[in-house]
């Protein structure tokens, strides 16, 4: 029997929801907050009862009977490191994301606004591979000096949803295969999954592999330091450098892709120049899981929503299509994930695991 599921993905200054019936999606709808609604509070996580209540209203508005509902999944946070799956909401998960034990992120939110729904109407609430999700091989964790740490954090919700798509649709399970899937959108994650797990993968967040449209990704570490120490700028500002104004954003002013394919149609030959760098640098990292598993990978995924502009698949494509066949899978596909995942848990077809920090 299929079942009713609320999905809830927190972004920074928007709410996204939707109710799915199985795989069917009844409705989705997206929730703008302006800064001045958010300005008031102080932190990240202070924000769920007012987010919450914003889509009791729109569940109203569409006269949506909420005692139909068998589930609730909300997007997952920054947590304490754990593998890939689908946890209940437990109160050590809800006390971690509160405090921002592991920094604040609009994505923590998710779990809280889930647990206020499903506490209202008895039913249980889960999230779904978050993106700390951390299933490294030990070697991968290892970078160049003993202070640092290569640690796990990428766009694990879409690199996951994406590697059992292919599977399904090839009738083979995800467990028994080796992929390379690269997610790309604000952030750029290229990972390494082989046997279920992520084994290797660039951190996505804030400065390791390609550039994106608004991150840097890897920058020379003894440039960096001497800016650091130059007195020019702040901590805050070097970090704004790596996450937010870095990648396409520094080059040539916008996050937007649709701007610089706007601007190439125009003839403008440095926004060809910083499009030709971000394909050479997606591909560059593609290839460069290859060797840790010999070679031997089933397909490489390309997936984001940059993964709609054709060119830029074609040509990544050109470039790493001698290591395996490449399937383009287009867009975030977040809210389906987190459905299919509640319909797994409500229907017995994948654990269920625990959240211990």
């Amino acid at each position: 029997m299929q079942s009713v599921v609320l999905v809830i993905n927190p972004g920074s200054t928007s709410t996204k929801f939707a109710v799915f019936h199985g795989d069917r999606c009844i409705f989705d709808q997206t929730l703008n907050h302006s800064a001045e609604e958010l300005s008031g509070f102080s932190t990240i996580a202070s924000q769920y009862e007012f987010r919450e209540k914003a889509i009791q209203e729109a569940l109203k508005e569409r006269d949506f009977d909420m005692s139909s509902l068998n589930a609730v999944v909300g997007r997952g946070g920054l947590l304490h490191p754990i593998p890939g799956g689908i946890y209940r909401i437990n109160e050590a998960m809800k006390a971690d994301l509160l405090a921002a034990r592991y920094g604040e992120h609009a994505s923590n939110l998710g779990a809280l606004i889930a647990d206020t729904f499903a506490k209202q109407f008895g039913i249980p609430a889960f999230i779904v591979d978050p993106v700390v999700v951390d299933e490294l091989e030990d070697v991968a964790r290892v970078s160049g000096h003993k202070l640092f740490k290569r640690i796990s954090i990428f766009h694990a919700l879409n690199q996951k949803a994406v590697a059992r798509r292919f599977a399904k649709e090839r009738g083979i399970n995800y467990e028994d295969i080796t992929l390379i899937v690269a997610h790309l959108g604000g952030g750029i994650s290229v990972g390494l999954h082989r046997k279920g797990r992520v084994i290797d993968v660039n951190q996505a967040l804030s400065g390791e592999g390609p550039f994106s449209p608004e991150r840097s990704g890897t920058l020379p570490a003894g440039d960096l330091a001497r800016l650091c120490f130059s007195g020019q700028y702040t901590l805050q500002e070097v970090l704004k450098m790596i996450t937010g104004k870095g990648g396409m954003v520094s080059f040539l002013g916008t996050n937007n892709m649709r701007d610089i394919e706007h601007m190439r149609d125009q003839g403008n030959k440095e926004a060809d120049f910083y499009f030709q760098a971000f394909v050479y640098q997606v591909g560059k990292y593609i290839g460069s899981l290859a060797p840790v598993v010999e070679g031997k990978v089933d397909a490489i995924i390309l997936t984001g929503g940059i993964a709609f502009w054709k060119e830029v698949t074609e040509r990544i494509s050109q470039m790493v299509s001698f290591i395996a066949p490449v399937v383009v899978y287009p867009g975030e596909g977040e809210l389906e994930a987190l459905a299919i995942a509640g319909q797994m848990a409500l229907e017995g077809e994948a654990e269920i695991k625990e959240y211990v920090p």
